[in-house]
Order: structure tokens, then sequence, then C-alpha cells
């Protein structure tokens, strides 16, 4: 199975993983699991991401946090066609949820959910964007994505598709631990895993994620303030699978963790196997 690891490689990562990047570790440990790996980053030749290269790969891993608008969206698009032709599978770790080509993924889905129901019909699609690229939604914001649909008299029908944010009302970042409680114990992403783990230390995300509703809902994990957050979301896109997992802030060993890493192998193989068998 071929992964390539993408890192914005931030040298604050270097508090938690040393004289490597946060990818570099990942990828090394991988390697360690009988996946071929290679590691890249936004500093090198192409950004990292050399149409070569994407077609070597069969899943790409993602860690972003401070330079997503360096890639940009038509780079998203390009890695969403393929994830929609079967071709890619993408695994977003952490502050990635506004990584460009998570972005474009979650775009693509609330279309392909906003316009499923009306399959056979005349319909037209008005996409509303956000009003800035990056910002925290308010709790009392209407949530994206959502849409308004209105049928003329012609029977034409009219969707109005506000795209999601892919973020959250709330973050705090502690150091605390957190609980993680397995909502789907048979899954092959969360197979062999103990019902409950604890992360020692991580950032703070807070529910209500804003993401097209996940075809499967993996974790769930709280702390001890009161937060609680869906932390393992898969969703289908067209031919290929996105996979998020919330943990992974860079200054926090996330990924030197046992729990974590076997997460990431079992996502790698799964989402790789699902893809080469051409399975729904």
């Amino acid at each position: 199975m071929r992964v390539l690891v993408w890192d914005e490689r931030q040298a604050e990562q270097k508090q938690a993983y040393g004289e490597r990047f946060l990818g570099q570790a990942v990828a090394d440990a991988l390697e360690k699991q009988g996946f071929l790996v290679r590691s890249t980053g936004l500093d090198e030749a192409a950004q990292g991401l050399d149409p070569a290269l994407l077609d070597w790969a069969e899943v790409l891993i993602w860690w972003g946090h401070v330079r997503h608008s360096k890639i940009t969206p038509e780079t998203g698009k390009k890695i969403v066609e393929r994830i929609k032709q079967g071709r890619l599978s993408l695994i977003a770790l952490h502050s990635a949820h506004w990584a460009t080509p998570f972005v474009e993924a979650m775009n693509a889905k609330s279309r392909q959910e906003a316009t499923a129901p009306f399959s056979g019909r005349d319909w037209t699609l008005e996409e509303v964007p956000l009003r800035a690229r990056y910002y925290l939604p308010k709790q009392d914001e209407p949530p994206t994505p959502r849409t308004e649909i209105a049928e003329a008299d012609d029977g034409k029908v009219r969707i109005k598709l506000y795209l999601p944010n892919c973020c959250f009302p709330a973050y705090a970042d502690r150091g605390k631990p957190s609980d993680f409680k397995v909502l789907a114990p048979e899954h092959p992403i969360t197979k062999g895993l103990p019902p409950r783990f604890e992360l020692p230390q991580t950032e703070m995300y807070a529910d209500p994620f804003q993401v097209p509703e996940p075809d499967v809902v993996l974790f769930e994990e709280r702390w001890k303030e009161g937060a609680t957050f869906r932390s393992g979301l898969v969703w289908n896109l067209g031919a290929g699978k996105v996979f998020y997992f919330r943990p992974g802030h860079e200054t926090y060993p996330i990924f030197l963790q046992e729990i974590p890493l076997k997460i990431l192998g079992s996502a790698a193989r799964w989402m790789g196997e699902t893809q080469r068998s051409g399975a729904p």
C-alpha cells in the first residue's frame, strides 16, 4: 500500500518530535507497519504535490495548520477529482479541517448530498460561499452546509447551497487529557481498539463541526471541562473516501503514541484495500 504523507512542516513540531517533522514521524511509523511511504511538504518542489507523486499514492495523509492558503482551491479540486475517481483516499489530521483538499472534498460532498434527492429532475444549483475563507463560526450562526429548496411552477427545482465552514465554534489549547469512546467497534479503522482510551495531552475542539453529515462516526472525544467532539469521521465521495481524525496538535507527541498510529495504519490499509477492490 502506497502512502504519501504531506506536512506543512512547522518549526513548532520539533517541540514534540525532536529533529523530525510531524509528517516524517508519521511516515516512519507507517513504514514500520509495512507501508510504502513517501514524506513531502509545502516547501518542496510543486508544493510537494507533483502530479506524478499523487499518481503514485493510493492514500494521502495531510497535516496543515497556519499555511492553508498557500494551497490554491484549484490544487485542492485536482486532488478531489482523484478521490471521486477512486484513485486516491484522503486522511486529514487535526487542523487540516481547513486544509484546501479537505475543504474542497467537503464542498464536493455537500454538492453530492444537495443534488442527490433530485436525480432525474430538472434542477439548478446556486452556491453561497462563506463570508471569509477562514473564520470561527458563532454558536448562534445558522449551520453549514445547508440547503434551501424552491420548486417552480414548471417543475424545475432551484437548490441554494450554503457551503460548509469546516470549522467549529470553540477550541482551547490547554494540553489537557481527552477520553475517547469507540462508537463503531466493528469498523475496519477501529477494530481491535479498546472500547475507551485516553490521550494524555491534546488541544480541545468543541462540536458542532460544520461539515456534511458523515457516513460513519467512529469516535466521541470528551474533555473534563465538558466539551465533546466527533473525532473520527468517514465520508464516501464518488468512488473514494475521506477520513478526518481530530487529534494531532503540533506541540503534543500524538503520533508517537501507539493507538493514534494504529488508527492511521488501519485507516490507510482499509481505504487503500477498498480502493483497489473497487468496492462501494
